[in-house]
C-alpha cells in the first residue's frame, strides 16, 4: 500500500468523468442552449484517431470545436469519437479522455485544465488556469465561425 492518497491523479480521473457525462448527455440530447465547447487535445497520445493530413497539420496539438456543426458523436469508456466538417470534408476524430488538455464552455466560463502528469499538479500554481482558458476560448469564439473550427492556442500562451 502506498504511504500517501494520489489526490492529483484522483482529481484528473474525476474531471475527464465530468467531461464524459457531459459528452453523453449531448450525444443523447444535443447542446443545450448556447452551450459550445473547445477540446485540446494531444496528437501523439495513443489512441488519437485523426486523418492523416489534419495529424501532419497539427502534429502536437489540436483543438476541436462541438458548437454548430458535429455529427455521430460517441462516447466510450475511455474516449469519444465525434464526426466534424473541415472546409466541407467530414472527417471522424477519436480522443481518448487522457489525451484531452484543455476542456472549455464559455457560454457558461466553465473549464479544466489537464496537466500532463497528474502529480505534477500539487506542486504548480494553477490559480491562473481557468481565466487563460476563458482567455483563450473567447478569443476563438470572436474568430469568424465555419462549419468546424480548428484553433491553435500556440498564440495564447505565456
Amino acid at each position: 500500500m502506498a504511504d500517501r492518497i494520489d489526490y492529483p491523479t484522483l482529481v484528473h480521473d474525476a474531471m475527464r468523468g465530468l467531461v464524459a457525462r457531459v459528452l453523453r448527455g449531448v450525444a443523447e440530447t444535443g447542446l443545450p442552449g448556447a452551450h459550445h465547447f473547445f477540446i485540446a487535445f494531444d496528437t501523439r497520445h495513443p489512441g488519437v484517431e485523426l486523418a492523416g493530413w489534419l495529424r501532419a497539420k497539427y502534429p502536437g496539438e489540436m483543438t476541436i470545436v462541438l458548437q454548430h456543426w458535429f455529427d455521430d458523436l460517441i462516447v466510450m469508456q475511455d474516449a469519444f469519437q465525434v464526426t466534424l466538417n473541415f472546409g466541407n470534408r467530414p472527417e471522424t476524430v477519436t480522443v481518448p479522455f487522457e489525451a484531452i488538455s484543455t476542456f472549455v464552455d464559455p457560454s457558461v466560463e466553465f473549464g479544466l485544465r489537464f496537466d500532463r502528469d497528474p502529480t505534477d499538479a500539487a506542486e504548480d500554481d494553477t490559480e491562473d488556469a481557468p481565466e487563460a482558458a476563458f482567455a483563450e476560448a473567447e478569443a476563438a469564439a470572436e474568430a469568424p465561425q465555419q462549419d468546424a473550427e480548428i484553433v491553435s492556442l500556440d498564440k495564447f500562451r505565456k
